[in-house]
């Protein structure tokens, strides 16, 4: 992830809600996992539930300052979401794990390569949000793992 001193505001302010409508999903997914597996040890899953949780609260944050407004929804990765929900019965719990750490990669691919940003939102994608995205993604593959 580099620098790139001729970001505009607006193209921040994009991949900024980007990252956001992204968290959103996250928050939204862990909540239809937590709900499905309510028979099985869900603390890992609420861990990161919250974790992205702050996550949507600090990137709210981040859209407002830039002048922008933060996106609300999680756009079309929600409207997957709540179409896989339909046939969530017939999911079993190591697939709802498997999807769980397969965002989990996707939301890591993300901030790896988030896009044109200034300084600021660059630091603080180092030094909070992808540390953060790092130990979500950790707890699921070790979920995944132990789930054989």
């Amino acid at each position: 992830m580099k620098p790139l001193i001729s970001s505009t505001n607006d193209t921040v302010i994009s991949n900024l809600n980007s990252l956001l409508r992204g968290e959103i999903s996250a928050v939204e997914t862990y909540n239809q996992g937590i709900a499905h597996l309510s028979a099985e040890p869900v603390a890992d899953l609420i861990a990161n539930r919250d974790c992205h949780s702050k996550r949507v609260a600090v990137l709210t944050s981040a859209v407002a300052q830039h002048g922008g407004k933060p996106d609300a929804t999680s756009g079309l990765w929600g409207s997957l979401t709540k179409l896989v929900e339909k046939g969530a019965a017939l999911i079993s719990a190591k697939t709802v794990i498997a999807a769980l750490e397969e965002g989990e990669d996707r939301g890591l691919a993300q901030y790896r390569e988030p896009g044109d940003l200034d300084p600021t939102s660059i630091q603080l994608i180092h030094t909070t949000l992808l540390p953060r995205q790092l130990e979500t993604h950790e707890r699921m593959r070790t979920r995944k793992l132990s789930a054989g």
